[in-house]
């Protein structure tokens, strides 16, 4: 795995980032984690567990963090694949590694993890609406035939990397990213991926929270 880099946007995840960065780097040598204006510590905490640390000295977003991400991977590193993977704990490493098998073994260029592609999910019934809804309008601009547009697991391979130009930095950088990255034309495929939904994040309130942006953000776009 030492050709590929994974970016992790990075805002007020102190209570897990040290565990999420340790179960990557048991499998990924590289992890940079993009602190995006954290005020708990987050970066420093990442650094301790032996992630590279971009940081943002206020909060941008997470599509700015992303981005910042990318230039870092395309700038400062001969990376063949960037992976992008949520600090909140939810992803799951051999999900990650799942992907980049398939991008390897098939010659993708970007490989995008769906939770709607394998049996139930625990997502809860309103935030499966919305991103059905999301899903339906990204397959609508793109002509991609995707199951799960706002899915942060993501595999992106040097060459589409350079095609991500992200300027939408709340939600809608999510289906701004599968847009572009549709332009390339290169080969792409959804994986199953399976979402851990922790009693961490859900004291967040972050599935309603995110279901409501989504729909906001679909109506402004």
């Amino acid at each position: 795995m030492d050709d590929v880099w994974v970016v992790v946007p990075l805002y007020n995840e102190a209570a897990v980032i040290d565990d999420v960065v340790s179960g990557l780097r048991a499998v990924f040598p590289h992890v940079l984690c993009v602190d995006d204006g954290s005020a708990d510590g987050s970066g420093d905490r990442a650094l301790a567990a032996g992630a590279h640390v971009a940081t943002h000295p206020i909060n941008l977003g997470q599509g700015a963090a992303l981005q910042t991400g990318f230039d870092y991977v395309l700038r400062r590193t001969d990376a063949r694949f960037a992976l992008t993977f949520d600090a909140d704990g939810q992803h799951r490493v051999e999900d990650a590694v799942r992907m980049v098998d398939a991008a390897r073994s098939d010659d993708l260029a970007i490989v995008l993890g769906s939770r709607f592609l394998e049996g139930p999910t625990e997502t809860g019934r309103a935030r499966r609406a919305v991103l059905k809804v999301a899903a339906a309008v990204t397959r609508w601009r793109t002509r991609m035939h995707l199951t799960d547009a706002h899915n942060g697991l993501r595999l992106i391979r040097r060459d589409a990397l350079g095609a991500v130009h992200l300027d939408q930095n709340r939600m809608a950088h999510a289906t701004q990213i599968v847009t572009q990255l549709a332009r390339t034309g290169l080969p792409w495929r959804e994986v199953p991926v399976r979402i851990r939904y922790t009693d961490y994040s859900r004291s967040k309130g972050q599935s309603l929270l995110n279901s409501v942006n989504i729909l906001v953000e679909l109506v402004m776009g």
